[in-house]
């Protein structure tokens, strides 16, 4: 009965942490405040301890979920229409450097040393901090950098090319099955897909490992291993 118990309190704390996920929106680890690690620390104990202790139902760890939700959606709320208590409850940006100058004060009240300030550079594909004249050290611990004008990469618009409208590739064929989906909204049928495989030396699906049509309406194939011979297997 122990077992069926705890089964029962971790599906419903399955389903109880979805809905609160969805409730509370999308959002990318690397973009957590201060705030989501807390939260997302405090259910992890608050579910666990729940589902292994007898005498929490199921219906107070629903209970529990149902709460902390409420006060997670008032939290957002409160930071996002009261703006004089968003910088005290959730820090604002700190900019480590300024005009290429390095803020000594500010690095040190962020516990930041010059090898940590490097590496997050690094991640930015940035390997000197001299190519750098802004950079401003984000709530949630990351790093957005500006450039020197001399180490910005050339654009299209600083040669004067006219750009092209631009749309997303759209994959053909996964795994050796054709997406007949996406093949339908580009209004081909399988037999110009055949086709145009052969002509670039695929007589076959199962020699196809992936194939998607470019923002440049060009087919482009990556050919299956030796051991993915068969259409569908992973």
């Amino acid at each position: 009965m122990e077992y069926g118990s705890i089964l029962v309190k971790l599906i419903a704390g399955f389903g109880g942490l979805w809905a609160m996920t969805r409730l509370l929106g999308k959002k990318e680890i690397s973009a957590l405040t201060p705030f989501d690690f807390i939260s997302a620390v405090i259910l992890g104990d608050l579910v666990g301890n729940t589902i292994y202790e007898k005498e929490n139902s199921v219906l107070m760890l629903l209970f529990t979920l149902a709460v902390w939700t409420v006060l997670s959606i008032t939290f957002e709320k409160i930071t996002m229409h009261v703006r004089k208590l968003r910088k005290p409850l959730e820090g604002e940006p700190e900019i480590l450097i300024r005009d290429g100058k390095i803020d000594l004060r500010k690095l040190r009240s962020n516990n930041l040393d010059f090898e940590q300030l490097r590496m997050m550079l690094r991640a930015k594909d940035t390997f000197s901090i001299n190519e750098v004249a802004y950079a401003i050290y984000e709530t949630n611990g990351s790093l957005s950098i500006l450039k020197k004008p001399q180490y910005e990469p050339v654009i299209r618009k600083d040669l004067d090319i006219t750009g092209k409208d631009v749309r997303l590739p759209q994959s053909l064929v996964e795994s050796g099955i054709i997406q007949r989906p996406v093949l339908e909204s580009f209004g081909k049928p399988e037999s110009w897909l055949l086709q145009e495989l052969r002509k670039k030396g695929y007589p076959d699906l199962a020699s196809v490992a992936y194939a998607e049509l470019n923002e440049d309406g060009e087919l482009c194939v990556i050919e299956a291993a030796p051991h993915q011979a068969k259409p569908g297997e992973f």
